[in-house]
């Protein structure tokens, strides 16, 4: 059983790899930081891999993704990590980051819910000790 668990968990590190490996990357260098991150429908996650991470997979729910590695020796940074979404109208969306380990790998999870064809503007604070660096991006959300 215990097996199955860690396969899942793979499968769903591979799954966002690959996710960021065919979309453009999208990546910022903050600081000491290079901050990859990326937005993805919640439909794109299998059901065995969305319920083995408590994700609810949902057309109007988008899955978060954050990876932050130090500039020089490219190693994952465990970091805490807080933000929000605001959509066009104002209205702010907070997003509670779950850090999950693979391994060498860290990555912060979240997940937030949209309106068909609604842009959000992402606010994400990173902070390590006394540094905090803060990513901002845009992405328009579509329901699959």
């Amino acid at each position: 059983m215990q097996f199955f668990y860690y396969l899942k968990r793979l499968l769903l590190l591979v799954f966002l790899c690959l996710s960021l490996s065919v979309q453009a990357e999208q990546k910022q260098t903050l600081g000491q930081w290079d901050v990859h991150y990326i937005a993805i429908p919640t439909t794109f996650l299998t059901p065995e891999v969305a319920s083995s991470n408590q994700i609810v997979r949902s057309k109007y729910s988008s899955l978060i993704n954050i990876s932050v590695l130090d500039n020089d020796s490219k190693a994952a940074q465990s970091v805490s990590v807080r933000g929000k979404a605001v959509n066009l109208l104002g209205t702010t969306k907070p997003l509670s980051f779950k850090q999950v380990k693979e391994g060498s790998a860290i990555y912060y999870l979240a997940t937030v819910g949209f309106s068909d064809q609604e842009t959000l503007r992402f606010t994400i604070d990173i902070q390590l000790g006394n540094e905090i660096q803060q990513l901002k991006f845009q992405q328009k959300m579509y329901a699959e």
